[in-house]
């Protein structure tokens, strides 16, 4: 069993993670067009083309990790060789250097492409740790609820702390400040990951069926049903997710006019993020992990409605609304990261190759193609209501924001919950499993002793 000290060790590997993720979710729209000047367009455009290309390599380095061998293990490793260059590329990405508009393009395809790389060599491998850790199905949700506490307390950092950072560095000089701003935040990352590195330890073996080609590991994972159920979900909550948050300094600053409220809006989400997080082991407990992901779905879907119906001078509601849905949508989270875990196990109870890192990269890989889909649209709808920045806005592009921010969300959230609904892996199947696997390891040891 964990102790708390090591669950708390890898929770802040995912504080690390957090500080960029949140970051780039929150902010990099905004500092691309307000900041460094690219319009909502091309920046539609960059996210959806930088993070395909980044999504493709997410399952080169799953087979990657599962095929590491190491004193230290399979996966942590990369969390100490590459803790130091996320960090300095982080840094760079928001760094602002005198350029023509084509070259701010050219140089924003660069470097975010790079941070994107970075972040998938370094999280794909954090990511499939977690399901090294422990055996026990029960224990996974536990850990994965430490993981995302302590992920969106990254969240809180980056909500409450970067545009009154920005403000005191960069003493009116914004660019500057956004570069300071990442500075510090990237050397507090850097040494989080290297206390998850120190502090954390693999406890299940990786599989020698690692060895596999790539094309066969692949062809292997596919046939996995409930594998595939959840790269389809993880598509559609990402994109609905991401939509709703890149959107949300939009809708504060345009929707409620309260642009000196933005930080304060995103911070309390922050901590319905957290909240809802903490909440995800308490419910597994009285509810199937399936069932309780459905429901909370449907739940996400209906607050997401209500705020388009909301009078637009009740700032109360609207604060309490934002806080309800993120504390509601994020409880979920925990439940579908340890059902990556279940599917694992589920892979190889069916076909004998337990493909960890590959399991793991794989559902990021359609992870990040929601997280192109979201913001690339979070671009485009911007750009088709007719937003331009620092300007005085038309009712009709006020509209189409609200809207943007509300309504689309909520759709996604019903699919997502439609497509769960076709997963077969219940608590009773997969305690049913894990005992079939413990009585095949069993089985198999007496026979080498034989």
């Amino acid at each position: 069993m964990l102790t708390k000290k090591e669950k708390i060790a890898y929770g802040l590997g995912d504080t690390a993670s957090n500080i960029i993720f949140q970051t780039v979710m929150l902010f990099l729209t905004f500092f691309y067009t307000d900041i460094f000047g690219i319009s909502p367009a091309v920046v539609g455009t960059l996210f959806l083309v930088v993070r395909i290309v980044d999504a493709v390599t997410d399952p080169l380095m799953g087979s990657l990790t599962d095929s590491t061998r190491t004193r230290y293990g399979s996966y942590r490793p990369y969390l100490l060789w590459l803790a130091v260059p996320f960090g300095v590329i982080s840094i760079i990405t928001f760094t602002t250097p005198e350029l023509s508009p084509t070259g701010k393009v050219i140089y924003a395809f660069i470097t975010y492409t790079l941070l994107m790389l970075v972040y998938t060599a370094i999280n794909i491998p954090y990511s499939a740790l977690g399901g090294v850790l422990s055996k026990d199905p029960n224990e996974r949700v536990s850990i994965q609820s430490y993981r995302f506490v302590f992920g969106m307390l990254g969240g809180l950092i980056v909500s409450s702390c970067t545009l009154p950072l920005v403000d005191w560095l960069g003493k009116g000089d914004n660019a500057l400040g956004y570069q300071l701003t990442m500075v510090l935040m990237s050397c507090f990352g850097v040494a989080l990951f290297l206390i998850c590195f120190k502090f954390t330890k693999e406890r299940v073996s990786a599989a020698q069926n690692s060895q596999l080609k790539l094309k066969k590991q692949m062809a292997v994972l596919w046939r996995n049903g409930p594998f595939r159920v959840l790269c389809g979900a993880s598509l559609m909550l990402l994109t609905s997710m991401v939509l709703r948050t890149t959107l949300a300094i939009y809708y504060v600053k345009y929707v409620l006019g309260e642009a000196d409220l933005v930080t304060q809006f995103v911070t309390l989400g922050m901590l319905g993020n957290i909240l809802g997080c903490a909440c995800a082991q308490p419910l597994s407990k009285y509810v199937d992990k399936k069932t309780a992901y459905i429901y909370l779905q449907y739940i996400s879907a209906a607050i997401s409605c209500i705020a388009f119906w909301l009078p637009g001078e009740n700032l109360f509601l609207a604060f309490l609304v934002y806080f309800l849905w993120c504390f509601f949508t994020q409880m979920a989270t925990p439940l579908l990261w340890a059902k990556m875990a279940d599917t694992i196990e589920f892979g190889q109870w069916q076909d004998g190759q337990r493909l960890t890192g590959l399991v793991y990269a794989s559902v990021v890989f359609f992870i990040k193609l929601g997280l192109a889909l979201g913001g690339a649209g979070a671009g485009w709808l911007l750009a088709y209501y007719g937003y331009q920045a620092d300007t005085e806005l038309s009712q009709a592009t006020k509209h189409g924001i609200l809207t943007s921010f509300t309504l689309y969300p909520a759709i996604g959230s019903v699919l997502v919950a439609v497509i769960m609904k076709r997963y077969i892996l219940d608590n009773k199947t997969v305690a049913q499993i894990n005992t079939d696997l413990t009585a095949r390891n069993k089985a198999s040891s007496d026979t080498k002793k034989d």
